[in-house]
């Protein structure tokens, strides 16, 4: 097993999902575990049982990502609670759709762009000050997605705004390298979420799976695994990197 002992990991959006199943997984590594949420307290609570329950510390807060106040409310409530964090993992955002361009608002195009973009600007920016003034190592996980990477047809909104995210990231590992915080990305494909849910049922689980060359849709360990990976000493010369953990979908190099 991964080992984070000793290490503070704040999770945006570890309520449900991938958040979730990386908080989950991290605590078991050993680290202690904050969480914010945007508005689901009670599945906030169970991810804190489920952590508690084998022994590990969290801590959960309020707070939605796109709005600077609670970000930076989030983190300083965070640093109070287990000390300036060693580890960022940035999983909150949104996936609607579909939408064809010429039937998308700009409405929809904004919201995507706030949560996706603007949220992990926001989110990075919270925790780098904390960061910086412990002069501490770090590492930075943002979520994005394979669609970031080669674009998704009536998906542009979501897809642009992954792609931000990652080129955000590599702005960012190089721009905060020389302070030893490293800033990665993990890309899932298609993953068993509650937020993903409703495209899986329209498209079909078992057309869906053919299309996989290890025939299984991904399951929210799956990218918690490489989150803990990333956030680990083990990768401490990785940064910079888009992690794509699809199944072998994309068959990306």
């Amino acid at each position: 097993m991964i080992q984070l002992n000793g290490k503070h990991i704040v999770i945006v959006g570890g309520s449900r999902g991938l958040g979730a199943a990386s908080a989950v997984m991290a605590a078991k590594a050993g680290a202690k575990v904050t969480i914010t949420y945007r508005a689901n307290e009670e599945a906030a609570k169970k991810v804190l049982q489920e952590i508690e329950s084998g022994g590990g510390k969290a801590f959960a807060v309020k707070a939605e990502v796109s709005l600077e106040g609670d970000m930076v409310n989030a983190m300083d409530r965070a640093v109070e609670k287990f000390g300036a964090p060693h580890g960022l993992v940035v999983s909150a955002g949104i996936f609607e759709g579909p939408a064809r361009i010429e039937d998308m608002s700009l409405e929809f195009w904004n919201r995507t762009m706030v949560m996706n973009v603007t949220g992990t600007f926001l989110a990075v920016k919270a925790a780098v000050k904390h960061i910086r003034q412990a002069r501490i190592p770090a590492s930075i996980v943002l979520y994005t997605s394979t669609a970031g990477q080669r674009g998704s047809e009536d998906y542009s909104a979501y897809a642009t705004s992954k792609g931000a995210q990652i080129i955000f990231m590599r702005s960012m590992a190089r721009e905060l390298g020389p302070e030893r915080i490293r800033v990665n990305c993990v890309a899932p494909a298609w993953t068993e979420t509650d937020m993903a849910r409703p495209s899986l049922d329209a498209i079909g689980r078992d057309k869906l799976k053919k299309e996989f060359p290890l025939r299984k849709i991904g399951h929210p360990d799956d990218i918690a695994g490489a989150t803990v990976y990333l956030l680990s000493d083990l990768a401490n010369h990785v940064t910079g990197i888009t992690l794509t953990v699809d199944g072998g979908i994309d068959m990306r190099g």
